[in-house]
């Protein structure tokens, strides 16, 4: 008869090989910290170096891009890194801050609440909210040293060259330049001086864009003609260009890339 003291041993355990839970899920803690931290580093120099996404919040590039006040626009994907190797050219779509004389009106996007606009801030630091500034988005028609000029006889010419343009939509314009070639006021001549851009939207009839900015001889404005004045207000500095508009990201039914047509050859 076998007694208590003959029962099988019970089996020994090894505490040092048993892993630690609480130790285990800390590890897994701090690596995913880690990793979300590495990715949010990577995010923002992306956004500040490579690419960023911009909503286009009119409809002043219609139809190349859309975008109505109070609207789901295209959300663009914007190039920040060829213009670092060459300067903007005539057809690219170039987003810009909006010079001083382009900001008369704007209104801040950031909350009246002030811990409201601290998180707006930080939540735009890596691009998950806009940053609160007047940020633009045309098409450059002429650069440094080039003048512009529209006249009804003329069209809207470059050094005297009519340009040609294909991204124009009279429907979308609700005006036909084969009949009014200028699409609103003559203008011009305008030199632009070096270093600066004349930039106008492709909805040419809805667009507050190098015209609507420059200044105007008071005897020339009488007779409705405009921007024959100092060109420095109505033109953009290169400086003020973050980027060059690549790609529509969004909405879905959108993607593609964003055309930059010269409009100084012919097609």
């Amino acid at each position: 008869m076998t007694g208590p003291a003959d029962a099988p041993d019970a089996p020994e355990t090894d505490d040092a090989t048993e892993p630690d839970p609480p130790k285990k899920k800390r590890g897994a803690l701090r690596e995913a910290a880690i990793l979300l931290t590495i990715a949010i580093v990577l995010y923002y120099v992306m956004l500040t170096f490579i690419a960023r996404p911009y909503l286009i919040p009119s409809e002043s590039m219609e139809p190349t891009l859309h975008g109505c006040p109070g609207c789901v626009g295209d959300r663009i994907m914007v190039d920040k890194v060829s213009y670092h190797f060459g300067a903007p050219e005539p057809g690219d779509v170039v987003v810009f801050k909006g010079p001083p004389a382009w900001n008369i009106g704007y209104k801040s996007i950031r909350s009246d609440n002030p811990a409201v606009k601290v998180l707006q801030d930080a939540l735009s630091f890596i691009g998950f909210v806009p940053p609160d500034e007047n940020d633009l988005v045309k098409r450059v028609i002429a650069t440094g040293g080039q003048t512009v000029e529209c006249r009804a006889d003329t069209g809207l010419t470059v050094n005297g060259k009519k340009l040609d343009e294909p991204y124009l939509d009279p429907t979308t314009m609700m005006a036909d330049p084969a009949v009014y070639p200028c699409l609103g006021n003559e203008f011009g001549p305008v030199t632009v001086p070096d270093g600066r851009l004349w930039v106008m939207g492709d909805n040419r009839t809805h667009s507050a864009d190098s015209r609507a900015h420059c200044t105007n001889l008071p005897a020339d404005a009488q007779r409705g003609l405009l921007c024959t004045g100092d060109p420095m207000s109505g033109t953009v500095p290169v400086d003020n260009v973050i980027g060059k508009a690549r790609f529509i990201a969004w909405p879905p039914g959108r993607w593609g890339g964003v055309s930059s047509v010269n409009p100084q050859i012919s097609h």
